[in-house]
């Protein structure tokens, strides 16, 4: 077990997934590793078809039937989340296997609205069903449009930033002296020895001292939220509110942090181009 989480549990997870997903799937993967023929794809479409299970239920719409769902659900995600575990441990992993999970994954997601709130719609006959799942499909849209836009954005700016950063062979000490202002590796050091850590600091560390990434309620709460806490309480219209406002407000801390690093980008890109020169020039020099 503990090779198996060395080598398949990520550096830092969603709490979901740290707290009540890799305890049972690492033990899972323990007992099908040995089976080759359990590739990450074999996993990919059971889990859907779990996922399926999970969507007739919900389409039930009674509280029963809504229970069964939400547990199926949660296998489903389990079962899902071994696939890349499985990957990781026996090295058969591959790229149409990336994109056939992330596709199966959203239709998942997508069906498990239409069958629960159209099931709560069938019920109750009460329309706000299909105005919450409208806004279900919608806010699962935008996270996944957002946070694939703002990795892009973040790893456009970090690769154009790598680019000028100076060859393996300069001295140590030049490299120190040359960092920008800013650089974790120049300036973390200096600073917690200065002053002690606040609260926040203290409390990021923390989390992720337990793999638990500070952006506490993603698009992985807010689908656990409302797939399976909502219909294991039967409190589907609040939770499902609730938990969209809250994801709303993570995604909004996210646009207004890339919001601050953009803004500081053209100067750190300018400074990095007028350190690399400068060092560029210098070895022309040193060779003349």
């Amino acid at each position: 077990m503990q090779e198996i989480r060395e080598r398949t549990y990520k550096p830092i997870d969603a709490w979901w997934t740290v707290l009540l997903v890799d305890p049972l799937a690492s033990r899972l993967v323990r007992i099908v590793a040995p089976y080759r023929w359990i590739t990450p794809n074999v996993l990919t479409l059971i889990a859907t078809i779990i996922g399926v299970g999970a969507m007739v239920s919900f389409a039930q719409g009674d509280q029963q039937w809504l229970i069964v769902g939400a547990i199926l659900f949660h296998l489903s995600f389990v079962v899902d989340c071994m696939d890349g575990k499985i990957a990781r441990l026996n090295g058969t992993g591959t790229v149409f296997g990336q994109w056939l999970d992330f596709v199966l994954d959203r239709v998942r997601v997508f069906f498990c609205a239409l069958t629960l709130f159209g099931g709560q719609y069938a019920q109750h006959h009460d329309v706000k069903y299909l105005w919450l799942m409208s806004v279900a499909i919608f806010l699962d849209l935008v996270r996944y449009l957002n946070g694939s836009q703002v990795a892009k954005v973040r790893r456009g700016m970090k690769e154009n930033l790598d680019a000028l950063k100076f060859p393996v062979e300069v001295h140590p000490d030049a490299a120190q002296d040359m960092a920008e202002p800013g650089d974790e590796a120049a300036d973390d050091e200096p600073v917690a020895a200065a002053r002690p850590q606040s609260l926040k600091s203290r409390i990021g560390a923390t989390l992720k001292r337990n793999r638990i990434r500070t952006h506490l309620f993603s698009g992985i709460e807010y689908e656990m939220f409302v797939y399976i806490l909502a219909p294991l309480t039967g409190l589907i219209f609040p939770i499902t509110i609730l938990s969209g406002a809250a994801m709303l407000a993570f995604e909004f801390l996210l646009i207004y942090k890339l919001y601050r690093t953009t803004a500081a980008y053209p100067a750190k890109l300018k400074a990095a181009q007028a350190r690399y020169d400068e060092y560029q020039e210098s070895r022309v020099r040193s060779t003349v």
